[in-house]
């Protein structure tokens, strides 16, 4: 799974895959609808390969957490939907990496990597089956 080519660009929704840079910044595809936009450098822009997940003792990258999530749906979609309450997305996100840090990471958060997650799992851009994760992972 290739997360460096995927991004979250801010006040865009859903996530985009980078086709090309241009003159200035670069040209990406939506997963939502599969329009290309130009985004200009100074875009506030983050790739997924460069976040992370605040735990009580260190910080998970956000493929370890999408890994954990596809082991627990077994490959498939989230069984608690973005749209759910606070408490049953604090209790999923528990079930998938029980020493998250709740003072760090918000509902809001959970949110958006459920989304993301289901985006990627939909368009079959998670394959987890050649990738080395879990606790013994070394960066």
């Amino acid at each position: 799974m290739e997360l460096d080519k995927i991004l979250a660009i801010s006040k865009k929704p859903g996530l985009y895959k980078l086709v090309t840079q241009s003159r200035g910044g670069f040209i990406a595809e939506s997963l939502l609808d599969q329009k290309r936009i130009s985004v200009i450098i100074s875009s506030n822009v983050s790739l997924l390969s460069e976040i992370a997940i605040y735990t009580l003792s260190e910080e998970v990258p956000l493929k370890t957490v999408f890994y954990k999530i596809y082991e627990k749906e077994n490959g498939e979609q989230t069984s608690t939907s973005p749209k759910a309450s606070k408490d049953d997305l604090e209790a999923y996100f528990f079930s998938v990496l029980s020493d998250y840090d709740e003072d760090r990471v918000y509902a809001s958060d959970i949110k958006k990597i459920l989304n993301w997650y289901n985006l990627l799992n939909l368009h079959k851009l998670l394959d987890f089956k050649n990738e080395k994760l879990g606790s013994d992972e070394e960066e």
